[in-house]
């Protein structure tokens, strides 16, 4: 294997066999079930190969049940491939799970000393990491006790410390950043910065596409365990929004079906749909099933979507671009000059922003019974990276009195994607210059 390169995964499987019932997996083992099969293969990894070179920092992103974590753990020696190679060039840190590894009997410095020598490390080594350690973790007097007394967050805050501060060649992490107060988030993401300063290599598994699209050289997309792409963070953060809402293009069809012949997986039929069937623009949304939906009946919103500034339906958008929120509003009564609305929460139920026609000064006119409205609100995402949800509305006076003819709470939600956050619920765009000039120092 080159120098040049620190991990590479060659044509991995990993199979599980799923069994109806228990007694068929004793029947199986004994050898009592003759020729019949009593089992089915799952493949939780199918024919996945990638390269990651020294120094780079790459992102695993995929929907649930993708095979991210599976990868992890077979890189990690977690878990043992049912078929193919791996080879690793340097000394690994991985943190997968909140608390892996830990013994719950074992207080935090024990933990340390454990987690420690597993790595490789002597006890000398150890001795002179743990201030580090127990500085970057700061769960105080915690550290002395068991760890089965921890909260999720002070296991996460011991573990990424642990993993990041025994100077390893290679980090590993899966999903634990998500774990903790906006500070140690922001600690942790400022010693990625300082990793990649130092040439160290990260692969990092995450949901949040913000941090994908911060901090990774490039992204790697599963799909049921198969290898849908590869490639520059923006290009794999599209196929994977398509992915989401079954509407992966023809073209990426095409890259997936080469990457196939090539002897790289291209993933599943299903989940290469192109997304052209015909229907209601809200059967391609992510919708929340418990949403809160009441109303008068004298109008219904009966559809409704968030399309990109390609055109495209999808629940995610990259901060800065434009994009349109659409409703269709269908009318049982004449009602006049109704009042269609949309509004954005964040994931706390904080309302942050909104508008409707009536604040935008747009008469909707005079509807009758049997008519349709298509609203369109048109605007750059400016909202900084984050999950949020959207509420819509269609209001209205109606005999003087004012009156709900539709509202839909929480019924979407939506993701920004961003590079860049500032401080608060949305960005300024400010232009930001910065002037040098000397000035003469007395002696």
């Amino acid at each position: 294997m080159s120098e040049e390169i620190a991990i590479r995964v060659s044509h991995l499987d990993k199979v599980y066999k799923l069994y109806n019932k228990p007694m068929d997996r004793l029947r199986e083992s004994l050898g009592l079930a003759g020729k019949k099969k009593l089992s089915k293969d799952h493949y939780a990894l199918r024919d996945v190969s990638f390269e990651v070179k020294k120094g780079e920092t790459v992102g695993i992103i995929g929907t649930n049940g993708s095979g991210k974590s599976t990868i992890l753990k077979i890189i990690t020696g977690v878990l043992s491939p049912t078929a193919g190679e791996l080879q690793i060039q340097g000394r690994i840190s991985a943190l997968l799970e909140l608390g892996a590894g830990f013994n719950q009997e074992f207080t935090g410095i024990e933990n340390i000393y454990l987690n420690g020598t597993m790595i490789g490390f002597s006890k000398a080594e150890i001795d002179a990491k743990l201030q580090d350690i127990l500085d970057f973790a700061d769960i105080g007097d915690f550290v002395y006790q068991k760890t089965k007394t921890y909260s999720s967050g002070m296991f996460v805050r011991l573990a990424f410390a642990v993993a990041i501060n025994i100077d390893p060649e290679i980090l590993i992490v899966d999903e634990a950043l998500s774990v903790g107060d906006v500070f140690f988030q922001n600690k942790c993401y400022h010693k990625f910065e300082e990793f990649k300063a130092q040439g160290k290599t990260i692969l990092f598994v995450s949901h949040d596409l913000s941090s994908i699209a911060k901090y990774c050289d490039r992204v790697v997309l599963l799909e049921h365990g198969k290898k849908l792409g590869e490639g520059g963070t923006k290009e794999m953060i599209d196929m994977y929004k398509k992915v989401l809402v079954h509407q992966l293009d023809d073209s990426a069809m095409e890259i997936a079906a080469k990457n196939d012949s090539e002897g790289e997986s291209a993933g599943p039929s299903n989940a290469l749909d192109a997304g052209k069937k015909k229907g209601l623009w809200k059967e391609s949304m992510t919708l929340n099933p418990s949403a809160d939906i009441y109303g008068s009946g004298l109008a219904e919103i009966v559809d409704f979507c968030i399309v990109d500034n390609s055109g495209r339906i999808t629940n995610t958008i990259i901060k800065g671009d434009n994009f349109t929120v659409r409703m269709k509003v269908r009318f049982f009564d004449h009602v006049s000059e109704p009042i269609v609305a949309v509004s954005y929460k964040n994931r706390l139920g904080v309302e942050i922003t909104g508008t409707n026609t009536m604040f935008e000064k747009i008469s909707t006119g005079e509807p009758g019974r049997g008519d349709e409205l298509t609203v369109s609100f048109s605007q750059k995402m400016s909202l900084q990276g984050g999950e949020y949800l959207i509420s819509f509305g269609c209001t209205g006076y109606r005999d003087g009195e004012f009156t709900v003819y539709h509202r839909m709470y929480d019924i979407l939600n939506i993701q920004v994607i961003s590079s860049k956050d500032t401080t608060g619920y949305y960005d300024m765009d400010s232009e930001t210059e910065v002037i040098r000039s000397q000035f003469t120092v007395k002696e």
